[in-house]
């Protein structure tokens, strides 16, 4: 019997007995109860998820539950991965949130809603018709807006951040809602059986169209740029444990989306929906890498990071497509396994981030990079769980980040060989966008990690700072224990992730095999023992550290002098490098790409022109797509709001014409 029912229908009982607790029970009891109810909901995501990777499917159809349609649910390896990836981050989320909802937080509508929003991230892959995916993902996205929006009485942020969310998060339902109704109509049926069955008998153009839209709608939700305008408002507008759910979890869904309509629904396609998906991929993992560069507010930073790193998933997706199209069924798979294995670890590690950066805003009351600092001894268990989610984020080992964007770096490199002058640009060009966003990534969170945490403090807030509750700790240790499991023994996923890329469509052998200790390529000429590359790494660093600890033995010149100082004095806070000059050598080189806007605001003494008063300096690094492409967009509509009132004009004549004419 399978074990997937039972654990739906275990996060089915969970969420509305979160929501009622939420509902009924006192202040002091709602963040520890619901949140309970919270982590059983991802609790059964996650076992759900592990059967169906494990091999295990399953379906059911509810004809009764939804008008005209039914309901059509089922599980199969692919959808198991993303349903078992949003448990494991509702665990960890929902444990942290119990600490950090006791501050501002344990309103009934929030604790609400949150149990209902964990359950829609572990039913969306679950959807198996259009009405009942478009549905599902409807109450995911109303659910999460309604998060974001939890401390819009505090700031005016918050309200603006939800406006954005809430546009763009339906303009990419519409795109979802257009290109499944399409589908549905050309294949004579809604459910995906339906669809896969008459995927092939629909015309080029239709497939294209479908193609296209879908990627548009969940582009949307993974962070695509340009389609990200929403995101580096929502993510530092959110609370922390939502924000690690929406990055974690949430983003994922878009990834799932695409490569279930383009590998399994719709059966592949041609090779520009590859290259499409590459140059989309490139652009996204480069220019949200370069904003994260150069942001100074830690959550922000990290918003940017997550659009890079749905940037790699859609390079692996967009070569898998391409490689399918050239008849290259084993490249394909690799490249498909290296995407899913990376949301896998980006789920791992960007939990734990925006977990330590909750904890950080907790503890200061700020997330301004540039006014924190000093925080290592007075937060070292927060400062240590950050430095295992940014090793995981920089993709170098022992990291885990480090063992998908291998996998991925392979899988391009193996397939330069292939036909076409546009595949081999565009591959390279991959190559190297996967290259710069690693190396700008190590200079984004060497810059988080050296100024947030080290050195002096560089304002009060920082100087009084105190560690978080245990609970938030305990969220964010699961969260690094699962970094550390993924980036030390991997091997143990690669039955899991052939069967997943084999449920979405590419075929061939299972790309990866290997047990705890290695990875390795099964068509190709590939292996990696990560477990040997961190001992490796322990003991040479172990070794350096003994070396310096010989030499210090010798003997030593004591003085009772001060060394000279040039006449400058201590050393003070404000001699340190702050995030914004720590990052200002990468803004002049991406100065044509970041465009930033300076401005200098003398005020002269009212006596005398001559003397002044005050000078005002400010920098800041806007968005340039938002700049040149959104908002314009919004002056135009509202130019044509202003002409709109004109058509009003309270005639009964006037509308009775519009009526006519509409008919």
């Amino acid at each position: 019997m399978s074990a997937i029912a039972p654990a739906l229908a275990a996060a089915s009982a969970l969420a509305p007995a979160g929501s009622a607790a939420g509902l009924l029970l006192p202040e002091r009891l709602r963040p520890a109860v619901v949140g309970v109810c919270t982590a059983g909901v991802g609790a059964a995501g996650l076992a759900a998820g592990g059967a169906a990777l494990g091999g295990q499917r399953w379906s059911e159809s509810l004809p009764d539950l939804l008008p005209l349609a039914g309901v059509h649910v089922a599980l199969d390896a692919l959808s198991g991965l993303f349903t078992a990836v949003s448990g494991g981050v509702i665990v960890a989320a929902s444990v942290y949130g119990i600490g950090y909802s006791r501050h501002g937080l344990a309103g009934r509508g929030v604790q609400a809603v949150l149990p209902l929003f964990a359950w829609t991230l572990v039913m969306v892959p679950a959807g198996a018709s259009v009405s009942t995916f478009l549905l599902l993902w409807e109450l995911m996205a109303a659910s999460s807006l309604l998060l974001v929006v939890a401390e819009h009485r505090k700031r005016a942020t918050v309200r603006e951040a939800g406006v954005w969310y809430a546009v763009m998060t339906h303009l990419g339902l519409v795109c979802l809602l257009i290109a499944l109704v399409l589908f549905a109509a050309g294949a004579g049926g809604e459910t995906f059986p339906a669809l896969r069955a008459a995927s092939h008998t629909l015309s080029p153009a239709l497939r294209g169209t479908v193609f296209v839209l879908a990627l548009a709608g969940f582009g949307s939700k993974a962070d695509m740029v340009p389609l990200h305008a929403w995101l580096p408002r929502a993510y530092p507008e959110a609370p922390s444990h939502v924000s690690a759910l929406m990055s974690a979890a949430m983003a994922n869904l878009g990834a799932y989306g695409l490569i279930r309509t383009a590998f399994d629904l719709l059966g592949g396609g041609p090779r520009w929906w590859g290259l499409l998906v590459v140059a989309l991929g490139a652009v996204t993992a480069v220019y949200g890498i370069v904003q994260a560069a150069v942001a100074t507010d830690l959550k922000r930073l990290l918003a940017y990071s997550t659009s890079e790193n749905l940037g790699l998933v859609l390079i692996g997706i967009g070569a898998a497509l391409l490689f399918d199209a050239g008849g290259n069924r084993a490249l394909a798979a690799l490249a498909l396994a290296a995407a899913l294995l990376h949301v896998v670890n980006h789920a791992a590690f960007k939990a734990l981030l925006f977990g330590a950066a909750g904890s950080v805003q907790h503890a200061t009351g700020t997330r301004d990079l540039d006014a924190l600092g000093g925080l290592r001894p007075r937060m070292p268990v927060t400062t240590a769980l950050f430095a295992v989610g940014a090793l995981g984020a920089i993709a170098l080992p022992p990291g885990n980040g480090f063992i998908s964007e291998w996998l991925l770096l392979q899988s391009l490199i193996h397939g330069l060989a292939a036909p076409g002058v546009a595949t081999a640009v565009m591959l390279p060009v991959a190559i190297a966008a996967i290259a710069l966003s690693a190396g700008l990534a190590t200079a984004a969170f060497v810059k988080a990690l050296g100024v947030g945490f080290f050195a002096r403090p560089r304002g009060a807030a920082a100087a009084h700072a105190h560690e978080s509750p245990p609970t938030m700790l305990a969220g964010m240790g699961l969260s690094a224990a699962a970094c550390a499991g993924l980036a030390l023994v991997p091997g143990v996923l690669a039955d899991g992730l052939g069967r997943a890329a084999a449920a979405a469509g590419p075929g061939g052998a299972s790309p990866l095999s290997g047990g705890e200790l290695r990875l390795r390529l099964t068509e190709l000429s590939g292996r990696l023992a990560p477990l040997w590359i961190a001992a490796a790494l322990v003991a040479a660093v172990a070794a350096v550290l003994l070396f310096v600890r010989v030499l210090a033995r010798g003997p030593r010149r004591r003085t009772g002098a001060p060394l000279w100082d040039c006449g400058a004095g201590a050393p003070t806070a404000r001699m340190e490098y702050t995030a914004t000059s720590f990052a200002e050598p990468l803004q002049r080189v991406f100065d044509d790409v970041l465009a930033p806007e300076q401005d200098v605001d003398v005020t002269p003494v009212r006596e005398s022109a001559y003397l002044v008063e005050r000078v005002r300096y400010q920098h800041r690094v806007p968005d340039r797509i938002e700049h040149r492409l959104y908002q314009p967009l919004l002056r135009l509509l509202e130019r044509a709001g202003r002409a709109g009132r004109q058509l009003a004009d309270g005639s009964v004549h006037r509308y009775l014409g519009y009526g006519f004419a509409t008919l």
